[in-house]
């Protein structure tokens, strides 16, 4: 019954100039993760990549703030002293995709930085956008070394947006000029997440609103007091970490290529251990807000992050 009800995420968009690969799953049961996430031997993300954000519609300047201190959390070699993030802490939850990085035996390290942020308040491309959109948008951002986050605002519709998917990411081909004038292809990496609190947060953010099926529990207190951006960093965290796992859609993956179980995907609805459907599992609280969550980032932040399938131990890991 649990293995019917799973949802696995159902985009994937194939054409010569870009392929999507799967999102945050829409249902958050917990997964039997003990077959090991398959290598395709295929390019992870490696080096000094810089993370883009494009920021569509309209964003307060707080929202972005929770969104870039997570992406500045990461890693404490981007500026970051290790003595500003308590533990259990975001840079810690990243280091299991160095496992990955080491498992593969051929590859570099990663290390990510937050680069641009460009933003569109005046929806240059309308409030209904479909993919080819999303990668337009994606292409704003830097086309080499580079993740372009495309943020949507909540009074955005994106095709499948809620009805098979909170997220996606993939990878796009951009033709650039060289000094002899002949033409050269990048191909970048992208994410899509979407603020789903008018429209999904039910679906894409829970556990911070009561799930629209399933077991029904009240939902948690948000730890940066927004449902809708805490919801989106949930989302992007997983993706990210599939992102660097599985960049062009031959690195780490289980099933079909085109619907992917990945490295986030594969642990759905897991955040600590004792998770089961309906519950996220023994999360941490905080004595004076009441807010839940599993990881310390920079600024004193507090952000709660999905399970990440460990490929050394074949488990989904969690922070607490």
């Amino acid at each position: 019954m649990a293995n019917a009800r799973r949802l696995v995420q159902l985009l994937f968009v194939v054409s010569i100039f870009h392929v999507s690969f799967a999102g945050r799953q829409l249902t958050e049961l917990v997964s039997d993760a003990s077959n090991l996430l398959q290598y395709h031997n295929g390019a992870l993300l490696t080096g000094d990549i810089s993370v883009n954000f494009i920021w569509y519609g309209n964003f307060k300047p707080s929202q972005k703030a929770i969104v870039s201190d997570f992406i500045t959390s990461l890693s404490s070699g981007s500026g970051v002293s290790p003595k500003s993030q308590i533990e259990p802490s975001v840079a810690t939850w990243w280091k299991t995709t160095e496992k990955y990085q080491m498992k593969s035996k051929k590859q570099r390290s990663l290390t990510l930085r937050l680069g641009k942020q460009i933003s569109d308040p005046a929806y240059s491309l309308g409030k209904s956008l479909t993919d080819e959109h999303l990668v337009q948008l994606a292409s704003k951002g830097e086309l080499r070394n580079a993740v372009n986050v495309v943020l949507t605002a909540s009074d955005v519709a994106v095709d499948g947006f809620c009805s098979s998917r909170c997220g996606t990411h993939g990878s796009s081909s951009s033709s650039s000029k060289i000094p002899n004038g002949k033409g050269k292809n990048n191909k970048f990496a992208y994410i899509w997440v979407g603020n789903s609190e008018t429209q999904c947060a039910g679906q894409c953010a829970w556990p911070f609103h009561q799930p629209i099926y399933g077991p029904q529990a009240a939902p948690l207190v948000a730890p940066n007091n927004d449902v809708g951006l805490d919801g989106m960093v949930i989302n992007l965290a997983g993706l990210l970490a599939a992102t660097a796992t599985n960049p062009f859609g031959n690195g780490y993956y289980q099933g079909d290529a085109s619907a992917p179980l990945e490295a986030a995907s594969a642990c759905p609805g897991v955040y600590a251990k004792g998770a089961y459907p309906g519950y996220a599992g023994d999360l941490l609280v905080d004595s004076t807000t009441g807010a839940s969550y599993n990881a310390h980032g920079t600024n004193g932040r507090k952000y709660l992050l999905p399970a990440l399938y460990d490929p050394s131990s074949s488990t989904c890991s969690t922070l607490v």
